[in-house]
């Protein structure tokens, strides 16, 4: 058989082969076999035409009319898409009508060439074979090839054909590959959708079913850390909280350079940052929901690592938590919000119940240190005959009666600024020095001023040994105590002064009359002797006709001068009616109540302006005596004054019991 009857039949041997390789006889593929090329898809074959050419290059390599023939593939546009270009340069130039009527045509056309610009090629045969569809209806491309001289006959182009038909198995294969991928690649692109989808909401309702902030955290970082455990993976959050995950930090606005997280979390948007000097990446993904943003989310990883990066998925779980997050610290926020309502509501009511104001500093300090966990409470308040601050209820014993200078420390700070304080570490604070934070060794404070009657009056401090303790809502909180505790620290003064001009006589400023009948009675119960003397301005009467009520008034408020001050702090000065003042004097017997009485005696003489004179009646009370009450002691007191006016007035006179019980 000769040589290029063989190719013949090992073309169409091939070709079969071919055929049955790429497409088996099976139902489940008719699809397959059905599917064919459209005028729509002839534009992006030219890759499909160059490749199937390399396939069919590989398969015919060791044929000999593949060896000894020049072949080329044209296109739809009669362009080469593949081959020897002295193949196109025929069609192009003087056979360009032969490529022509192929096409119109859809039939195997030749020629022998005979054109002088090619005569290598001179006596050879050029034939065009059109690859159509599956369906015949189009031509896909052309394939051209320069026959040798010893097979220009029949046989020639039939094996020319069988060659054609062998390109034509192997383009659709090569067409159906790409179209297989495609479709895979389609299926796998749904497959991962699903599967992100289905990841997504399992975390979603995971996050959304806590009501935690930690816990919706930890959720986050969890998954992420699951799906891509390569990942350096850190959240840096802006709020004042402290979280139990060591993954989520504070963020730290430096004050120079940039900041990955720092622009991320400003611009609120994700941020991608290439190392450098190291081969990896850094990405900055900011962490928020309606309201705000409360951090950013830190990833760091390897250049590899980055292209199998799903960060699409990675940012709908952070925009997921933020929302979940957002939802948990409203929840949160209103417990909190609840819990301080309670927490003003117990302390008021226990303030109220006491209008002492020892007792008001002495509960808000226990009852500030139970609410904000601190180690110490000192409560200042400003003394304005000291002018300074005094501590009025510490729990630091050698602290509980200090003084200090309104501008020292940091309840002078408070009081001077008007302005709450919050210091995180006092280790590293270098312009208030404090008494308070170096006795107790105390790293963390929140201060507020205390404003009684919209006046700041003193300062409240709350201290820790541990740094970074108090937050903000513990700040802010104290605050709002503060005010409640000022309140009640202003009912109680104001008490206080009723019960004063209640108790006193508006006039003198002495003790009413029966403040000094309390008094007494109180000491009568509980000490052994005490003595009362009476005082009253000679002719006082004849002062108020001479000069007049006013001047008669200021004679009586300077004589109630001197008798207040030649007389001890516990003693009680009292106006006992009209120009009479009375003086009770505990613990004191007549002799030394003879003494006091004569230097009032001496010094009203001497001070008073107009001149005046007093005359004094004593009497004293033993716990032995037969009879005690107030009623007797005043009874002899006044018979004592009795005497003195009797005897000549200006003097001092003294009234025992015995001599009242011989009366």
């Amino acid at each position: 058989m000769p040589e290029h009857q063989q190719d013949f039949s090992r073309y169409q041997s091939l070709f079969q082969t071919n055929i049955e390789v790429a497409s088996p006889i099976d139902s489940s593929d008719l699809w397959l076999r059905e599917m064919d090329i459209t005028e729509y898809d002839l534009p992006y074959v030219r890759e499909v035409l160059q490749q199937s050419f390399e396939d069919w290059r590989t398969e015919t390599g060791s044929l000999p009319l593949s060896q000894h023939s020049n072949w080329a593939i044209i296109d739809h546009e009669g362009a080469r898409a593949a081959g020897e270009p002295s193949v196109h340069a025929l069609i192009e130039g003087p056979y360009a009508g032969l490529l022509s009527h192929c096409l119109q045509t859809r039939n195997l056309v030749s020629a022998v060439i005979d054109h002088p610009i090619d005569p290598v090629h001179e006596g050879r045969t050029l034939c065009l074979i059109p690859i159509l569809s599956r369906s015949e209806e189009l031509v896909i491309t052309v394939m051209a090839c320069i026959l040798p001289r010893d097979i220009s006959g029949p046989p020639g182009p039939n094996a020319a054909v069988a060659s054609a038909l062998h390109y034509r198995s192997c383009f659709f294969r090569r067409y159906e590959h790409i179209f297989i991928s495609d479709v895979m690649k389609v299926q796998k692109n749904a497959e991962h959708e699903a599967s992100r989808r289905s990841i997504l909401f399992q975390i979603m309702q995971r996050m959304h079913d806590q009501i935690d902030v930690d816990t919706v955290l930890t959720e986050v970082l969890n998954s992420i850390a699951v799906l891509y455990p390569s990942i350096e993976l850190s959240l840096l959050m802006s709020q004042d909280h402290q979280y139990s995950n060591p993954k989520v930090r504070p963020l730290v606005f430096h004050p120079f350079g940039e900041d990955i997280c720092v622009r991320a979390f400003m611009d609120g948007r994700l941020m991608i940052q290439d190392s450098k000097e190291k081969d990896y990446v850094e990405i900055g993904i900011p962490f928020g929901g309606k309201q705000g943003i409360y951090g950013v989310f830190h990833l760091k990883m390897t250049q590899e690592l980055k292209e199998d990066l799903d960060l699409q998925l990675i940012t709908m779980m952070i925009d997921t938590a933020g929302n979940a997050f957002e939802n948990a610290k409203l929840y949160e926020q209103s417990n909190l919000l609840i819990h301080e309502l309670r927490l003003i509501n117990e302390l008021t009511q226990r303030l109220n119940q006491s209008l002492q104001l020892a007792d008001i500093y002495k509960f808000a300090n226990e009852e500030l240190l139970n609410i904000f966990n601190a180690d110490y409470c000192c409560i200042l308040q400003f003394n304005e005959k000291r002018n300074a601050l005094e501590v009025m209820s510490c729990n630091v014993p050698s602290l509980s009666k200090d003084t200090f200078s309104k501008d020292y420390g940091f309840g002078g700070l408070v009081f001077e600024k008007k302005e709450p304080v919050i210091l995180s570490d006092y280790q590293l604070n270098t312009k208030v020095s404090s008494k308070l934070m170096e006795v107790t060794e105390s790293q963390s404070l929140i201060a507020t001023p205390l404003t009684v009657n919209g006046k700041v009056m003193g300062a409240i401090l709350l201290t820790h040994r541990s740094p970074h303790f108090f937050s903000y809502d513990n700040y802010r909180l104290l605050q709002t105590l503060s005010s409640h505790i000022g309140l009640s620290v202003s009912n109680a003064l104001l008490h206080a002064e009723l019960r004063r001009m209640a108790n006193r006589d508006m006039l003198t400023d002495m003790f009413a009359r029966h403040y000094l009948d309390e008094a007494i009675q109180h000491h009568q119960a509980n000490d052994f002797c005490g003595s009362l003397i009476v005082v009253d301005i000679d002719q006082f009467k004849q002062v108020n006709d001479t000069y007049g009520h006013q001047k008669g008034d200021k004679i009586l408020k300077q004589v109630s001068k001197i008798v207040k001050s030649s007389i001890r702090p516990e003693d009680i000065p009292a106006r006992w009616g009209g120009e009479e003042l009375a003086v009770y004097l505990p613990q004191l017997g007549v002799h030394q109540a003879m003494k006091v009485a004569e230097t009032i005696r001496t010094r009203v003489a001497e001070e008073t302006d107009p001149g005046v004179t007093v005359s004094s009646g004593i009497a004293e009370w033993c716990i032995v005596d037969d009879q005690v009450s107030v009623d007797s002691l005043f009874y002899r007191a006044d018979m004592a004054l009795y005497r003195a006016k009797n005897s000549g007035r200006n003097q001092i006179q003294i009234q025992t019991q015995t001599e009242d019980t011989h009366e």
